[in-house]
């Protein structure tokens, strides 16, 4: 697996994928280390796709216990009770995924993530969180980016029928086919802390008004000291409160973050799996295209609203 070369086992099973983007492709692929924090349903389709993909290994962070809520949007989880009675949502996930590939190498992590040390993250290429908080996404962002090696961060937060990705791929290169030729192209992420900070008003018009509401929410979650996801529609008139408050502070139209956009959001608690498969299907598209250093990649956002 640490060699330089595909092994004869791996150039088989990975046939029709080598033949779409590439041997090159395929062996950085399976030599490339993923952690991912938090499983939800939108990761589960994540790791679905790049475990089929052949990434070298897969590490799972979630010690939560099998809820009814995530077993609606999770389709890892099996829907036998005796069969995760007593486990982590990590562990019940590692079971599953192993089956879909037995060449990539699942394992679990126990801990929180954001109190681990800097070179714990060392082992690791790319670095997935999904649904954590607006602290803890900037604490290991950092951590990733104080190392010597590159590595690719994504968050991934998914309420309701709507999804965010942030993506900080630091320094990439990267090539693109136009037409009849290949470009190579070489483009700097900020980390997600500088994101955040630039001014509403000097963001482009066509920026979704999603991403004006999430960094609401997310801000109230941090002042009231809640994990995300725990909110209700009665929380509604303190967002509200908010809302204008940042709007004030930067010269922003509050018109552009919707009341109804605003209470959706606090209100859907649980994840929609049909927008899981969509957002963790890109997200899965732009981890291999990180790894593989082939095609355009994500820059900064995505936005999906169903």
């Amino acid at each position: 697996m640490d060699g330089e070369q595909l092994t004869e086992q791996e150039t088989a099973l990975y046939d029709r994928q080598i033949r779409v983007w590439g041997a090159d492709a395929q062996r950085r692929l399976s030599k490339a280390h993923v952690l991912v924090g938090g499983v939800q349903g939108t990761i589960a389709e994540l790791c679905k796709n790049i475990v089929l993909a052949g990434v070298g290994s897969v590490t799972l962070v979630d010690g939560r216990p099998v809820t009814e809520e995530a077993l609606n949007a999770n389709f890892l989880i099996p829907p036998d009770e005796k069969d995760y009675a007593g486990r982590s949502i990590a562990e019940v996930c590692c079971d599953s995924l192993k089956d879909f590939n037995p060449m990539v190498r699942v394992t679990v992590e126990k801990g929180d993530l954001s109190t681990r040390g800097t070179d714990f993250y060392e082992k690791f290429d790319v670095v997935i969180v999904s649904r954590c908080s607006l602290n803890a996404k900037k604490t290991i962002n950092q951590k990733c980016r104080k190392l010597s090696k590159r590595i690719a961060f994504y968050s991934v937060d998914c309420r309701d029928s709507c999804g965010e990705i942030f993506a900080d791929l630091q320094n990439h290169s990267c090539t693109q086919k136009k037409v009849d030729e290949t470009i190579e192209c070489h483009l700097q992420y900020p980390s997600f802390e500088e994101a955040i900070l630039v001014p509403w008003k000097a963001l482009p018009k066509r920026v979704s008004k999603l991403y004006f509401a999430m960094r609401v929410i997310e801000k109230f979650e941090e002042i009231e000291g809640r994990n995300p996801g725990e909110t209700s529609v009665a929380d509604l008139p303190t967002v509200l409160k908010l809302r204008n408050e940042l709007c004030e502070a930067q010269s922003f139209t509050e018109s552009q973050i919707p009341d109804a956009l605003l209470e959706r959001l606090l209100s859907g608690r649980m994840e929609f799996p049909p927008v899981c498969a969509i957002i963790g299907g890109i997200l899965g598209q732009e981890v291999i295209k990180a790894i593989s250093c082939k095609g355009e990649p994500l820059k900064n956002f995505f936005y999906f609203d169903a």
